[in-house]
Formats: structure tokens, sequence, C-alpha cells
């Protein structure tokens, strides 16, 4: 996320004539991201991981960050569509100004996602240092998995022989 942010900066203090083939990579590697971040927070949901401490929460978190990569990618989508709609409409902005504003906004959502997988990541990884902290995720898994004693038998009655007519 910091190299897209970095490249993003650097695309909208240039000069952006070339939009297309200046913006438009940064566009696919920033959708390529949203998708890895995507699927990632997918695996941890149908893993073990929303049975531990904070886990859902730190799921719902991440859910975040990657609509907020997304919406980074699609501002910088929108950048390339700002910049290149002076060559379709006459009313059009000639200056590149609105496509260096979608391009901020976009620094400013990866930035904030960064800022959030680098919390959670950090949190997970005291969780991971502390053998308190892993037992007691352990527990929990194994509280999870454990057949609940407390379940009531079903009482409902046989189904009735099908009459034929």
């Amino acid at each position: 996320m910091k190299e897209l942010s970095a490249e993003a900066t650097r695309i909208r203090e240039g000069e952006i004539a070339k939009p297309i083939r200046e913006i438009a990579p940064l566009s696919l590697r920033a959708h390529e991201l949203a998708m890895r971040c995507t699927l990632q927070v997918h695996d941890l949901s149908i893993s073990q991981y929303p049975v531990m401490k904070h886990g859902p929460e730190n799921l719902a978190h991440l859910a975040g960050a990657c609509a907020q990569i997304s919406l980074a990618a699609t501002l910088c989508n929108l950048a390339v569509h700002r910049r290149t709609e002076i060559l379709l409409l006459d009313d059009a902005d000639s200056t590149p100004a609105t496509s260096r504003d979608q391009l901020r906004r976009a620094v400013e959502e990866m930035r904030n996602a960064a800022s959030t997988y680098s919390a959670v990541a950090q949190q997970l990884s005291r969780r991971l240092a502390s053998s308190a902290a892993r037992a007691e995720d352990l527990q929990r898994i194994a509280d999870m998995q454990r057949p609940s004693s407390q379940q009531v038998p079903s009482t409902s009655p046989a189904p009735a022989p099908r009459r034929r007519a």
C-alpha cells in the first residue's frame, strides 16, 4: 500500500499528460490489491479466526480496509476518466486539477487502509506473542468445536406414513 500511495503521489504531482498510461497501471494494481485483501478477509472469516478474542471486530476492520482500497482503485479510475473527458466534452476541465484531487483522495484511502492493517497486525502479533492469550484462543476454539452438551434433543414426532389415494 505504501508503494501504491507513493506512486499515486508521484503521478498526482506530475503533469498527467497521458492519464491512461500513467494512472491505469496504478488503478489495476490497486484493484488487484483490493481483490487479494478481500480474499484474505474471506479466508479469515471461514477459519477459526472469528472465534479468537477480538476476531469478529478485527474482521470488520479488515473488511473496512478492503473497502478503502477498493475505493482508492475506483478513485484512480475516476482520475483517468476526468482527465480523458477533455477529449470528448467541450466544457470539460482542461487542467489535471480534478484528477489530482481524485488521486489525493485515493492516497488518503490507501493510507487509512494501511493504518488499519497495521493496527490489526500489531494486535494479532501481541496476542500470538502472549502464551496466555494463545491459550485463551485455543480454549475458545476447542469450546467452539466441542459438541454442545446443552443441545435439546429433537422431540418432533416422526412423520406420518403417506397414504395412497
